[in-house]
């Protein structure tokens, strides 16, 4: 089970094994502090990207659509990433930004979710 959560937020038990995944380390953050278990920086968007993005609602279906295009380019990546989700019970994608509907870690999971091997 793939869940998502702020990095920012309180740790829970139930999170499983906590994965980073974006490209820029979150301000402020200690790894041990938040217990971030692996940080895939490889699996985020690319810098053009996620600038050209900016969290804009408005970009949300392109900002998709490109980044798709990006993961697709990433099978050794994406591959690594499936494995880990097959070996744990849950997961957590972990995220920076305070918008919760329109970021990486929620296009990463429907990315995921929607994976034809």
């Amino acid at each position: 089970m793939i869940k998502l959560k702020r990095v920012y937020d309180k740790v829970d038990e139930e999170d499983g094994l906590r994965i980073l995944v974006e490209r820029l380390w979150p301000r402020g953050i200690k790894k041990e502090e938040k217990k971030i278990d692996l940080w895939l920086k490889e699996i985020a968007p690319s810098n053009e990207l996620r600038k050209w993005f900016h969290h804009d609602p408005n970009k949300w279906e392109e900002f998709k659509n490109r980044y798709y295009q990006e993961l697709n380019n990433k099978k050794d990546i994406v591959n690594k990433l499936l494995e880990i989700i097959k070996n744990n019970k849950n997961v957590t994608f972990l995220y920076s930004t305070k918008e919760k509907n329109y970021n990486n870690a929620v296009a990463l999971k429907e990315y995921i979710e929607n994976y034809q091997i």
